[in-house]
């Protein structure tokens, strides 16, 4: 239980008291009245005795009795109703609430943290008003009325004639068998003369002579004369009296609101208006049947009217407590005792004292020795025998009854003067005198008697004030016998029925155990007596136990939550509103953020609704707001009837202030770092053939690579345009901002472009959220060209339209626990900076459960076919976190946040706005295929662009053709024989031999130092206009590998006139293409023998070229045709084709393989120029049309091709200065090896698609780049290297190895030897035959070489002297020379033959060292060719 002012010791004497009863004349009456007091009320703040009372025992001992008082009441002639009772204490609850600012006591139990009202003043004023209100009983004696006041005035004509009227009167009420109530402690009842004297008013002498007259007749010791009203009324103002009845009559006022309603509370002659001002005691002024009061209203009697059924309990009969408030302050004007003056108060306290010394104490010690003496001489009979006989003489009532009738409080009634009720009496008498071991004493003798009988309520009784006794006897002779109190418990409620008494039981010993710290046991019986009989009393027990539970050593904070919650539905169902909201808001504490959700639910719906009834909007909108946020387990009923309440209190929270600011609404949530912003036009769908650029949108997923990839091509297309360098100010173009993006900055918006803002909505409940009139909020501060800034700050979206247009989606669904995004759209109209602050909206939901699985399911049903059950207003804000800081030691240590500006745009002035449209573009390609496509380009803006640029890592996919190379016309066509190149009709005489042309680099824009990535885009005029728009011609080639590949254009733009916040503008387009497979070529060449070539140079080289038909029938290909086989290079051509085979139509079907050979010479000296990076094409054609292969779209593709092959790493040897002449040796001996030539072969393919024959071209590109190397035209595989195992070693100086290689100085010298191919000789003739041989020695490098030539080397192996035979040459078998640069020299030589015979001549060595070279690098240079000789005999 709660703490109490009081402790127990006090309680329970302050419970009991003597009972006395006032009858007043008229007259006196009257007088009290002119203080707004009546009698009764005049005594009530003085009824306690300031000093020690003393009195004797029946066995004559001292017995001091303390802080003694008493209880003056006017008689009333009916017993009090029940429902008045319940009234009176549903009044006293509900008046009485916490203290404002009272500050809790916080109890730290567990992990809990709890915040606890100690004390709970309504419980004490309701037991307090409860114990005052117990009706009168005939088994027990302690609220019967010991003596009598009877009150005159002496302002009366008669005032001792008044008082026998009284006199009889009294005796009338208590001895007349018409009156049952009030009740009567013993017959003769000491009655009490009391002369009321008006000092102010009235005649003293008369007063003290009827006073003399009074103790003549009743002794001096019966009456007294008490002055009052020494003050008139008027002189009210002059000084301040204290006023000690407030504290008394604020509960009168309670109690009596029904007679201050009646009328004005104004104070005049008029009896009628009098009888408005009841008093506690119900008296009124009429006097009836000549008498001068009416006895049959009670106070507590209720207005027929008001309540028929005397029931209170039911919140429809509860006096509400406004009216209660309105009670208050009708009396709060009205001062109490104006007329009394200090010293009457000290009077009236006199007076008590006098009554209690002189007359009562002394009546009720002569009473009980009265009593005492009746039962000791009762004692002398045997108990025994006593009870013995009673079995016998009044068998009659006993035998025939059976035991249930016996334990019924009708079963057993004593008469008045039965002797155990005397005993009773006796024991009553003594506990009101604080005599508690004397009354303990009879108690336990009259409970024994009781229970002998079976009269259970009087047994009950006794064992009640027993057990009370026992515990208040002072120096506890004996411990609190609580079974006692138990079985008194169980007898009122389970067999008397009577559950006013069975609660007076529980609460003192509740007390009792409490005051003994046996909380668990206070606990136990308090919820025992929680009953539905009474809702009120339940509540307050309920909660009394909880404060049980927590007040434990051990605090059981769950149970005290739990029986919180308990007494909060009493307390609501009593009616009792204000106090179940506290005891919800107390549990809540405990449940909160535990996991308990549903319990939380359950209070937080409770807390709502009892606040919203109590008018606390505010902490009723709280409340609802937590069950939605939550992720609550309920049912979607629950959740929806949740909802519903909700949206009804914010209703009348936001009716009450229309203009105030939107309130933040709960619902839906929103995940506000996936807020998306996009700036520009949402992307235009495909239009037939026509592709627009994918660019960025919303749609599409952010993917850190490919971002990445963008970022590249932009910072590599602006670089070029700053000549080679980024401008220190360079940030990346970013259209759609996300959680990935880099948001440090304010991002920038152009004017009349709209923004879209990409919302992330979630419904956490099981039930659908319907949005309307969705859009976002933002404030604006535009800005003027003047340079002056208008600070103004527009936040209402209606009212600037002309600044800021705002999209409005009138409705929005979001179904039961889904995810979904709302994309709201700003359009800017002017230049200035823009904050999006959150989005509002009416958040309702959808009438009817069909919408949970039926139409609401369905995706674009929203459309205004929703009837919304009702919505409210509201907004919520997006508010983003930026990333974490970790940059500095400070920030590292803390936790900081940077800013996230994605939603704080600026929108700057107007800019050029490109479209880009793809007209015939492919999604699918033969690897090598070339397509002609067209792209459109469209200035949607009003500015006229320039400076456009497009960029991609994927150069040899595309192009737009060379620089002078002639556009073709505009009209795209696609007939069957339209090629992508340019043909030129040959005769079929220059088959075989090479056609030769050139073309620069520089023209196709693969200049030195130049990027290929970097295209610029050949408008007409190098502007677009606003509205204008281009179409021009792109020629696409398949990449090489099969597949799927996407490729990234990135369009670059400017404007025409400079922007200082945005230099250009970009456009990005993703391009897929599916590749499949066509042809393989790889190609070898390797040089040829023969020296000299038709212009008598020497440097022929022999190209073999391999064909392979890759493709196994994919997308229809039924054959390729080889229509042409070209050279470019800057040094070398193909000459003719050196083909076996006479077909001159190649054709190849599905894994079908060709071989060509061809010629190759050196171009011709003026050909060759290093700078102009001019190249030598030469075309070989297998058809009768000849390809230009030197013009777009054939050169294009080569560069591009070559580009890429040249972008390749180059082994670049790091060699330190004193090895630089080792490093130039190695480059000559290198060089001697390249050859740089590359090889176009062009090809058509024929395809069936739709029973119609397509013809597709293409070309190959191969790289020949070493001799005797093959080169492939797709990339090869890297073969993963083996395992190896962990080596490890001291690093070496990691120099390239400073000897060449064999193969390298084999190719430094070439040789070849002149010579018959057959040789007659007549050997019997001449037995040896001598053949002239010439051996010619070219130098291929750009080096003098010195050569030594050997001729003294014999062929060891034995197979090759049992097939070529032996020969010796003849002469100097050493040569040494010097070669310079290029130079041929030839040897003549002479070969000696003994035998006829086959002869292989290559047998000279041939060593070669570079001139400057001290180091000689000698290895011999064998010929590639056996030179085999015939020997023939003539």
């Amino acid at each position: 239980m709660a703490q109490c002012v009081q402790s127990v010791q006090e309680l329970i004497p302050d419970s009991f008291v003597p009972c006395v009863a006032a009858l007043c004349s008229d007259e006196a009456e009257r007088l009290t009245r002119l203080n707004h007091l009546s009698f009764a009320e005049l005594l009530k703040p003085f009824s306690r005795l300031t000093s020690e009372v003393h009195m004797r025992d029946p066995n004559n001992q001292l017995h001091v009795i303390k802080n003694l008082k008493i209880a003056v009441s006017n008689i009333t002639t009916q017993p009090p109703q029940p429902g008045a009772i319940r009234k009176l204490l549903n009044d006293v609850v509900s008046g009485s609430q916490p203290a404002e600012g009272l500050v809790a006591n916080v109890i730290t139990a567990g992990d809990y943290d709890l915040n606890l009202s100690a004390t709970t003043p309504w419980f004490e004023s309701y037991r307090e008003t409860f114990l005052q209100s117990m009706p009168a009983s005939d088994h027990e004696f302690l609220n019967h009325y010991l003596a009598c006041m009877l009150v005159a005035s002496s302002g009366e004509a008669e005032p001792v004639e008044q008082f026998s009227k009284l006199s009889q009167e009294q005796h009338r009420i208590q001895h007349n068998n018409d009156y049952s109530y009030p009740k009567w402690f013993i017959p003769n009842t000491l009655k009490y003369y009391v002369l009321l004297h008006d000092v102010s008013a009235g005649d003293e002498q008369r007063a003290e002579s009827i006073y003399e007259e009074m103790k003549q007749k009743y002794g001096t010791q019966g009456c007294y004369l008490l002055k009052i009203n020494s003050r008139t009324s008027n002189r009210a103002s002059d000084e301040q009296i204290p006023d000690p009845w407030s504290q008394y009559l604020q509960k009168n006022s309670i109690q009596n609101q029904e007679s201050y309603e009646d009328g004005p509370c104004t104070i005049t002659s008029n009896k009628n208006s009098d009888s408005n001002l009841l008093s506690l005691d119900g008296l009124d002024n009429e006097v009836k049947d000549g008498l001068p009061n009416n006895f049959r209203a009670h106070p507590l009697q209720l207005d027929p009217s008001s309540d028929s059924s005397n029931s209170i309990d039911g919140p429809d009969h509860v006096k509400s407590a406004s009216s209660l408030h309105e009670t208050k302050k009708a009396n709060a004007g009205i001062i109490h005792g104006a007329c009394l003056t200090l010293t009457d108060h000290d009077r009236i306290r006199q007076f008590i004292q006098e009554f209690t010394f002189r007359g009562l104490l002394p009546h009720i010690e002569k009473t009980i020795r009265q009593l005492n003496d009746q039962l000791i001489s009762r004692k002398g009979l045997s108990r025994s025998l006593f009870s013995a006989t009673k079995k016998w003489f009044s068998g009659s009532k006993v035998p025939e009854k059976s035991i249930n009738e016996l334990k019924n409080t009708s079963g057993l009634l004593y008469p008045p003067e039965a002797p155990e009720l005397q005993i009773r009496k006796m024991a009553d008498l003594c506990f009101l005198v604080q005599h508690y071991d004397l009354a303990y004493s009879c108690y336990h003798t009259a409970k024994k008697d009781f229970l002998n009988d079976q009269a259970m309520l009087y047994a009950a009784g006794a064992l009640e004030m027993a057990a009370v006794s026992a515990f208040l006897q002072p120096g506890a002779p004996r411990p609190y016998p609580a079974h006692y109190m138990d079985t008194a418990i169980q007898t009122y409620r389970d067999i008397c029925k009577n559950m006013v008494l069975a609660e007076r039981c529980v609460l003192l010993s509740a007390e009792i155990l409490k005051s003994q710290g046996k909380y668990s046991e206070a606990a136990a019986l308090l919820i025992r007596l929680t009953s539905e009989d009474s809702d009120l009393r339940s509540a307050l027990l309920l909660e009394q136990a909880a404060h049980c539970f927590i007040n434990m050593k051990s605090p059981m904070v769950r149970k005290y939550a739990f029986h919180m919650i308990l007494a909060g539905h009493r307390f609501s169902k009593a009616g009792q509103k204000k106090h179940a909201l506290r005891c919800y808001c107390q549990a809540m504490q405990v449940y909160k953020g535990k996991g308990w959700s549903l319990a939380e639910d359950h209070i937080n719906f409770t807390i709502g609704r009892q606040s919203y009834t109590l008018r606390q909007l505010d902490n009723a909108v709280s409340a609802f707001r937590h069950i939605l946020i939550n992720e609550s387990k309920q049912s979607a009923a629950q959740q929806g009837a949740f909802l519903r309440e909700y949206l009804y209190v914010y209703k009348n929270v936001s009716q009450l202030s229309p203009d105030g600011p939107l309130p933040q609404l709960p619902l839906p949530y929103i995940n506000s770092s996936a807020t998306r912003v996009f700036f520009g036009h949402d992307r235009r769908p495909a239009d037939g053939e026509k592709q627009a650029a994918t660019h960025v949108s919303l749609d599409q997923e952010y993917d850190s690579e490919s971002s990445q990839q963008w970022r590249e091509l932009e910072e590599q297309v602006v670089s070029v345009v700053n000549r080679g360098v980024l401008p220190p100010n360079f940030h990346p173009t970013q259209y759609c901002l996300n959680s990935y993006s880099d948001n440090s900055r304010f991002p920038l918006a152009v004017v009349e472009e709209p923004i879209t803002v990409e919302v992330a909505f979630r419904n956490p409940l099981k039930v659908p959220l319907l949005l309307t009139d969705l859009s976002l909020l933002w404030k604006f501060q535009p800005k003027y060209v003047s340079g002056k800034d208008n600070e103004e700050v527009k936040e209402l979206v209606k009212g600037q339209p002309e600044m800021i247009g705002t999209e409005v989606i009138s409705e929005f669904l979001i179904n039961s626990e889904e995810s979904k995004v709302a994309r709201l759209k700003l359009f800017p109209h002017h230049i200035g900076e823009l904050h999006i602050l959150g989005v509002m909206y009416n958040l309702g939901t959808i009438q009817g459960s069909v919408a949970v699985d039926g139409i609401g399911a369905l995706p674009g049903c929203h459309t205004g076919k929703h009837s919304l059950s009702m919505s409210v207003r509201g907004r919520q804000d997006l508010e983003i976190q930026g990333p974490r800081l970790n940059n500095t030691k400070e920030e590292k240590t803390s936790i900081k946040y940077g800013p996230d500006r994605r939603l704080d745009p600026i929108i700057t002035e107007e800019m050029p706005l490109l479209e880009v449209f793809f007209i015939h573009f492919p999604t699918g390609l033969l690897c090598g295929e070339i397509r002609k496509a067209y792209v459109e380009f469209v200035n949607v803006s009003k500015c006229p662009l320039t400076g456009l640029k497009v960029v991609s890592k994927r150069p040899e996919f595309f192009t737009f053709g060379g620089n002078t190379a002639v556009l073709t016309p505009l009209s795209p066509s696609a007939s069957e024989n339209c090629s992508a190149y340019k043909t030129v009709v040959t005769d079929s005489t220059s088959v075989c031999t090479a056609l030769v042309s050139s073309a620069s680099s520089v023209d196709f824009g693969i200049g030195i130092g130049s990027q290929p990535e970097v295209i610029s885009v050949p408008l007409p005029d190098t502007v677009l206009l606003p509205g204008a728009s281009v179409q021009l011609p792109m020629w696409l080639r398949g990449p090489d590998e099969e597949g799927v590949h996407e490729i990234n254009f990135l369009f670059y733009y400017e404007s025409i006139k400079k922007q200082p916040k945005i230099r250009h503008r970009i456009l990005r387009h993703t391009a897929v293409i599916c590749t499949s497979r066509s042809l393989n070529v790889r190609a070898t060449v390797c040089r040829s023998n023969s020296l000299e070539d038709e212009e008598g140079r020497g440097g022929n080289m022999l190209v073999f070229v391999d064909v392979e038909n890759t493709n196994t029938s994919e997308a229809g290909v039924k054959e390729f045709h080889i229509v042409q086989v070209s050279s470019s290079s800057k040094h070398w051509k193909l000459q003719k084709s050196v083909n076996l085979s006479e077909n001159k139509d190649a054709k190849l079907a599905s894994r079908e393989k060709g071989k060509f050979c061809f010629k190759a010479t050196q171009c011709k000296e003026e050909e060759v120029t290093e700078v102009s990076e001019k190249y030598t094409f030469a075309d070989i054609i297998f058809g009768n049309e000849q390809i230009v292969s030197s013009t777009s779209p054939c050169a294009d593709f080569f560069y591009r091709s070559l580009s890429s092959e040249l972008k390749k790493p180059q082994a670049q040897s790091l060699v330190h200065t004193e090895k630089q002449s080792v490093e130039d040796v190695m480059r000559l001996i290198q060089k001697c090896n390249e050859v740089d030539l590359n090889i176009v072969v062009l090809w058509k393919a024929y395809v069936v698609e739709d029973s119609k024959q397509l013809i597709l071209e293409g070309q190959h590109h191969v790289v020949l780049r070493t001799i005797g190397k093959e080169a492939f035209s797709y990339p090869q595989k890297q073969e993963p290297p083996e395992m190896e195992l962990l080596k490890f070693f001291r690093p070496e100086n990691t120099t390239v190895s400073s000897r060449p290689s064999a193969e390298q100085l084999s190719n430094l010298i070439k040789t070849s030897l002149h010579y018959p191919e057959s040789f007659n000789h007549p050997f019997h003739q001449k037995s040896l035959c001598l053949v002239p041989v010439t051996l010619l020695l070219s130098n291929c490098s750009k080096a003098d070489v010195d050569v030594i030539v050997d001729l003294r080397h014999k062929t060891t192996s034995p197979e090759a002297l049992e097939i070529h035979g032996s020969f010796t040459w003849l002469g100097q078998t050493q040569y040494k020379l010097q070669l310079k640069s290029q130079e041929i020299h030839s040897l003549q030589l002479k070969a000696c033959f003994v035998h006829t015979g086959v002869y292989n001549l290559g047998t000279p060595r041939v060593f070669a060292k570079l001139s400057d070279q001290v180091t000689v690098f000698e290895t011999s240079q064998q010929s590639s060719m056996p030179a085999l000789i015939i020997i023939n005999n003539v």
